[in-house]
């Protein structure tokens, strides 16, 4: 019944779509061919920039989008053969210093003075790319997707200088052509600017855009009126080869030597479809995985930092949803060798998107692993406004085994694979967004083969958001490279939340309201078996800090034994039920301080009529630009009958990031998770000598502090260059 619900709702929001009209069409920026030359210093004084058209008499969208911003901004663009060129001024009303995280590249939006460029090549609402700095420097790039998101696991060649007295701090920037992509022979862009100005607590845009939304918005970009097309793409080819050296102590004291080699290649096939190819890839470079309090009942998710599995990741990651994923890129060579792989991806028009990705690793042969192929593929086609539906394919097979055994193909199996389509409404104006999937799965067995779906249909005004949602997962469906942590039930979760604004607009208290929100899962006969109800207040105050207090209700009925303490205890038996109320709470700190921290709670009941506390906080501190000090610490206390008693664990990180120059990085995390007895210390020191050409020196070391108190240790160098043809 409700599934039906929500496509009628979807479909009846079609006609909303069909005949909309850009919101900001109306608001457009001409950029004209230059032949004087621009030098990219901060320092606007080039005689190209005094031929430029200006874009500013800037729209506040934080803390209230009914008026224009109180801080001025200048934005002019010009290109010549090869590059774009911007340049940006920002003026304060406000005195006194500049905020700043870091000078490292793809800072953190809220922490920072900054401004950002945002680009639609493709003047589809959905795709894009992003550009900015903030006021010391730091670079921010990525891809966009989604209409609004940015993906800054991108990286591109290109340059900027920022320049900075009381008054005013200036960028400059140049963005080469064959950085970005776009279709050949347009002469109309989409394009928006934003500025965080932390000094008066605004946030600006020079298109207006109503306060729910990010900045970021594609559906709410002006136009990028170009005097003749932008010069027709060429075919660009680099190629990224990487060397290293580690030395490696397990948990034995065996200790090993390496020597590695291999790269990627990056080739532009068109103006909008990019091909890269890995062989032999290291990921040593990677950050670690950041250590969790485990309490659930199902597998954790951690996210993907790998990089080659990063770029254009939203064609992939991103079909079904957080917990029905048929595709989970860290399925893919984690503990085991990745000989080599390529990805196609990009835009095949204005309204088609494909992406195409194969990877094979190695065989291992003590535990009866053989070679194994990993392939997806991921098309989607723009519907209307800025809606999509998409198609996607994932294969993973086994190849040459080791010993060829019944027992090797059951844990092994020749083949998994899952086959969906997808829809993804966006309306016009960003009020209305949904999804609706289909996914089927097929195995050499019975039990493999199995199906799931769902929808969910979402409304955000400025005062209003809700959202309904429903799912359900088969018995016997299966992603083996996906993220499944949950089979066998049906789930129906929905939201409601309304924000009141007090009547004086420049007091301390910008906005509060209350939301509820209700999931119930159910087994496959529609019988309940758990339940979580909150009930929350969220108040916003204009120096961007914010406080939440909320009420929660939860039911359980176990279908597995489950040990709450999850530190090796016993076990809770199948089909026990609990219920449990508790009380939470959080505060975020305001940005504008050296000094920020966080701290959040719960206090209430737990299984077996246990109680359950739980105190978190983190800290940091900055000596801006060049040092950022972060902790963060959780404390759990529980309390339950025998055999489990009275459990507490601490959960303690600390991170250093120094970043001498915004070329030159030092970085260490140190983790401790009582839980788990584990201790972790991850160091990296990074040089960026050159555009994307990087010397890395990585020293990692993890101890397992039980009995045996066993230690691992290793150190790599790496070198890699980007070479450009």
């Amino acid at each position: 019944m409700l599934k039906n619900t929500l496509l009628l709702l979807v479909s009846g929001l079609v006609f909303f779509q069909i005949n909309a009209q850009k919101k900001n069409e109306a608001f457009q920026l001409h950029i004209r061919k230059t032949q004087l030359p621009i030098v990219i210093d901060g320092i606007v004084d080039e005689k190209a920039w005094l031929e430029t058209d200006v874009a500013d008499d800037f729209f506040m969208v934080l803390p209230m989008d009914t008026g224009k911003a109180n801080e001025r901004s200048e934005i002019r663009m010009a290109y010549d053969s090869k590059n774009i060129y911007l340049a940006a001024t920002f003026y304060n009303s406000v005195p006194g210093k500049y905020y700043v995280e870091s000078l490292r590249r793809d800072f953190s939006f809220g922490k920072n003075d900054n401004f950002l460029l945002f680009i639609d090549p493709f003047n589809n609402q959905t795709t894009g790319f992003s550009f900015g700095s903030n006021a010391s420097g730091a670079q921010w790039d990525g891809t966009m997707f989604e209409g609004g998101r940015v993906d800054l696991n991108w990286d591109s060649k290109w340059v900027s200088k920022v320049k900075q007295d009381p008054e005013k701090w200036v960028v400059e920037m140049a963005i080469p052509f064959k950085s970005i992509r776009y279709k050949d022979g347009v002469t109309e862009w989409g394009i928006n600017f934003s500025r965080l100005d932390l000094k008066s607590s605004e946030k600006s845009s020079w298109t207006p855009i109503p306060r729910q939304f990010p900045t970021a918005s594609l559906a709410y970009t002006g136009v990028l009126v170009w005097d003749a097309p932008p010069p027709s793409p060429k075919t660009n080819i680099s190629v990224i080869p990487y060397i290293l050296g580690r030395v490696t102590s397990d948990f034995e004291g065996e200790r090993t030597t390496q020597e590695k080699i291999g790269g990627d290649v990056k080739i532009s096939l068109s103006s909008s479809l990019n091909l890269d190819l890995t062989v032999n890839p290291d990921f040593s470079q990677v950050e670690v995985d950041r250590q969790v309090t485990n309490l659930d009942r199902f597998e954790l998710f951690f996210p993907e930092r790998r990089q080659f599995f990063l770029e254009n990741a939203d064609l992939f990651a991103n079909f079904g949803y957080p917990t029905i994923r048929p595709f989970f890129s860290r399925r893919i060579g984690l503990g085991v060798p990745i000989r080599a792989g390529a990805r196609l991806s990009g835009n095949l028009n204005e309204k088609w998107r494909l992406g195409v990705m194969d990877m094979q690793t190695e065989s291992i042969d003590n535990l009866g692993l053989p070679n194994q192929n990993f392939a997806v593929m991921s098309l989607q086609r723009k519907v209307f406004s800025r809606s999509s539906i998409g198609l996607m394919l994932v294969n993973k097979e086994s190849l040459r085994y080791p010993q060829d055994t019944d027992s090797l193909r059951t844990v092994f199996p020749k083949f998994n694979r899952n086959l969906g389509v997808e829809y993804n409404l966006a309306s016009f104006n960003n009020l209305w967004t949904g999804k609706a999937f289909f996914l089927k799965s097929f195995a050499p067995s019975r039990i493999g083969n199995g199906i799931t779906q769902a929808a969910h249909l979402e409304y955000k005004s400025r005062k209003w958001n809700w959202r309904l949602q429903e799912q359900s997962v088969g018995k016997k469906y299966t992603a083996e490279v996906g993220f499944v942590p949950r089979n066998a039930y049906v789930n129906i979760n929905s939201f409601v939340g309304h924000t009141f604004f007090p009547k004086n607009e420049q007091g301390k208290l910008v906005s509060h309201g209350p939301k509820f929100s209700s999931s119930y899962f159910f087994n496959e006969k529609m019988k309940r078996t758990d339940n979580l109800s909150e009930l929350e207040y969220l108040l916003s105050f204009r120096n961007r800090s914010n406080f939440e207090i909320g009420f929660t209700n939860e039911y359980v009925e176990l279908l597995a034994p489950f040990d709450p303490t999850r530190s090796g205890k016993d076990s809770l038996a199948v089909g026990t039920k609990h219920r449990w109320n508790a009380i939470k709470f959080g505060y975020l700190s305001k940005p504008q301080s050296m000094f920020t921290y966080s701290v959040s709670g719960r206090y209430g009941g737990y299984y077996s009529n246990g109680n359950r506390l739980n105190l978190s906080s983190e800290l940091g501190y900055r000596f801006q630009p060049f040092v950022s000090l972060n902790g963060t610490l959780s404390y759990n206390h529980i309390s339950l009958p025998q055999p489990w008693n009275t459990t507490e664990f601490w959960l303690i990180g600390s991170e250093v990031d120094i970043t001498f120059t915004n070329k030159l990085f030092f970085a260490t995390l140190f983790q401790y998770n009582e839980q788990s007895r584990n201790f972790n210390l991850n160091s990296r020191l990074q040089w960026r000598y050159k555009p994307a050409s990087d010397l890395f020196i990585v020293f990692t070391n993890n101890q397992l502090l039980h009995p045996n108190n066993d230690e691992s240790w290793s150190l790599t160098l790496k070198f890699n260059h980007w070479f450009n043809w």
